[in-house]
């Protein structure tokens, strides 16, 4: 199929499932995210990794990190200015973010999510990566992962956009670093966010009763107003989009779900005035 106009200039399939706990699904998910989202610039893949093993506290580590490195070598290697990302459990961003924020030290990050994603390795229930992501990029990964990191996003750049479930550890880490909500109503060019922007976008932040194609079912954002959060980024400088956590359970439902997720990349691919080299 032609790829249609946008301004990506790396389409990224992250098909990682190991960090998540309700996994079942996300394989077909992250095949169907791909399907779509290639589409919309140049299209590489990091290469699975296999069932992976627990390692200091965290299950399937060492599938995670493997993972982790072949993103970070593609990314290196290639440069891209814009990504357009098809995870994948909500930890596959982790690569994508430290990469953004290396090249636009004023990144501002929205996580549009239903969930905090904010454990550490010291406070996750579960041990399951995709509960850490949001603290790993703002400084508390996994020492492993920590040593491969750049610097730490500061909160002031952080957003949280509809996420509102969380366990002890998630919001002792949310208090402690001050994360702040943006409700997606309002409109990025009214907002005092400086600089480029990059959207997380974990498709659990949908209310089920659009969106039912996903693992964890908790969320209360409409279609609408997910749309048009990523159409007023886009409009101003959005320079990465990360789609995951999509959990299909069957063929028939991955091409259902597909279509909101070929919306959201046409959302996405509005194009921009500002061109960064």
């Amino acid at each position: 199929m032609q790829v249609v106009d946008s301004p990506f200039d790396l389409v990224l399939s992250y098909p990682q499932w190991q960090g998540s706990g309700r996994s079942q699904h996300l394989r077909r998910g992250a095949k169907a995210a791909a399907e779509v989202c290639r589409n919309y610039g140049p299209f590489v893949c990091v290469p699975e990794a296999g069932e992976g093993e627990a390692r200091g506290g965290i299950q399937r580590w060492t599938a995670i990190i493997e993972q982790f490195r072949s993103a970070q070598a593609i990314l290196d290697a290639r440069q891209p200015g814009r990504i357009l990302t098809a995870g994948g459990d909500c930890a596959c961003d982790i690569a994508i973010i430290d990469y953004l924020h290396r090249r636009y030290p004023d990144l501002t990050v929205m996580w549009v999510d239903a969930h905090l994603d904010a454990n550490t390795v010291d406070t996750t229930p579960s041990g399951n990566f995709h509960g850490m992501p949001v603290a790993a990029i703002l400084g508390s990964a996994p020492a492993e992962l920590q040593a491969m990191l750049s610097t730490p996003l500061p909160p002031a750049q952080f957003r949280y956009v509809s996420a509102h479930v969380g366990d002890e550890g998630d919001w002792a880490f949310q208090q402690a670093h001050g994360l702040a909500w943006l409700e997606p109503a309002r409109c990025l060019a009214g907002l005092a966010i400086p600089g480029p922007v990059h959207i997380h976008f974990d498709l659990d932040s949908l209310d089920p009763a659009e969106f039912p194609h996903v693992a964890y079912p908790d969320g209360r954002l409409s279609f609408e107003a997910g749309l048009a959060l990523v159409r007023n980024a886009a409009a101003a400088d959005l320079v990465g989009l990360t789609i995951t956590e999509f959990a299909p359970a069957d063929e028939r439902a991955a091409q259902e779900g597909s279509r909101f997720l070929d919306r959201l990349c046409g959302a996405a691919a509005t194009r921009q005035e500002q061109v960064h080299s």
